[in-house]
């Protein structure tokens, strides 16, 4: 089983974001997605940035794929993905159909990243028969489902499984981080940047419920499958996906290395990690019950 970043959701200045990835090139991780998957305004880096990066990452011995836009939105955004495709040399993870068809046409394999919405068997197959390589499962997606789906899979078709991060619940053309100031979405003055791991938002009765980046709405509880390591482990599952964070991250990258090693057991890495996180963990989904739960098995 290997490890993998998946690439980052959120704003963060540019020297935050090449501090953040010098320390992922000497951590334990064996894969790091890169690339802005979510808000096409966000400049601090652009394409040739990102490739920069990914090349240094390489360097490092890490295997490094570009990640395309979830929610193309324009002519440029569309220009701007095709350029991902056809960067030609580094594997792409498609999230969304348009990413995928140009993939195809280009008759390059790929990744079928979470926000496809793979759900059933024939799904997979088309999938696999256009190219895809390896393909993550939809967040919601419940362990007896996910096995099924992994056991008849199609031969050569990789799982990988989103682990650990707020979740990335949901896409909208409206900006609701600028919503939430009185901004207009083209004026926002890219004020998610003020908000390293999003921007909390709270019921009327003080309960956290979702948290705010930009276009995307994430849980407001951190999404952690450490102790279903041994169950992923077991059903053959290939690569598990940790999401960044703004702090510790190495720190929680060499956590779920240990446990998979073996070295400790998945409750000594839960407690490890728990005042790690940017928030209280959940893994209702993964149960087959309400997302924001955390059943401890």
């Amino acid at each position: 089983m290997k490890l993998a970043l998946g690439p980052a959701l959120y704003y963060w200045p540019r020297a935050e974001v090449l501090r953040f990835y010098e320390q992922i090139a000497t951590s334990a991780v064996d894969m790091v997605y890169v690339g802005e998957a979510v808000c096409s305004r966000r400049h601090e880096l652009r394409l040739p940035d990102w490739l920069a990066l990914a090349q240094e990452l390489r360097q490092a011995g890490k295997e490094v794929l570009l990640s395309t836009q979830v929610l193309v939105e324009s002519g440029p955004d569309a220009t701007t993905m095709r350029r991902i495709v056809g960067n030609g040399d580094f594997m792409v993870e498609a999230n969304d159909m348009g990413a995928v068809q140009a993939l195809i046409e280009n008759g390059l394999p790929f990744v079928a990243g979470p926000h496809l919405n793979l759900y059933n068997r024939p799904a997979l197959q088309w999938m696999a028969g256009q190219g895809a390589r390896r393909w993550v499962p939809p967040l919601e997606m419940k362990q007896h489902d996910l096995a099924l789906l992994h056991s008849s899979r199609p031969a050569g078709l990789q799982t990988e499984v989103f682990a650990l991060g707020r979740m990335p619940l949901a896409f909208s053309a409206r900006c609701f981080t600028a919503r939430h100031l009185n901004l207009r979405k083209d004026e926002c003055g890219f004020r998610c940047i003020d908000h390293p791991d999003g921007l909390l938002l709270k019921t009327r009765e003080g309960e956290d419920f979702l948290v705010l980046n930009g276009i995307q709405t994430q849980s407001a509880r951190t999404y952690n499958l450490i102790h279903a390591l041994p169950a992923l482990q077991q059903m053959g599952v290939e690569v598990v996906r940790l999401s960044p964070q703004s702090q510790h991250m190495p720190e929680l990258i060499g956590i779920w290395r240990d446990a998979m090693r073996g070295s400790i057991t998945p409750a000594e890495a839960a407690s490890r990690m728990q005042p790690l996180l940017v928030a209280a963990p959940c893994n209702g989904y993964w149960h087959g019950t309400a997302g924001m739960q955390y059943v401890q098995a």
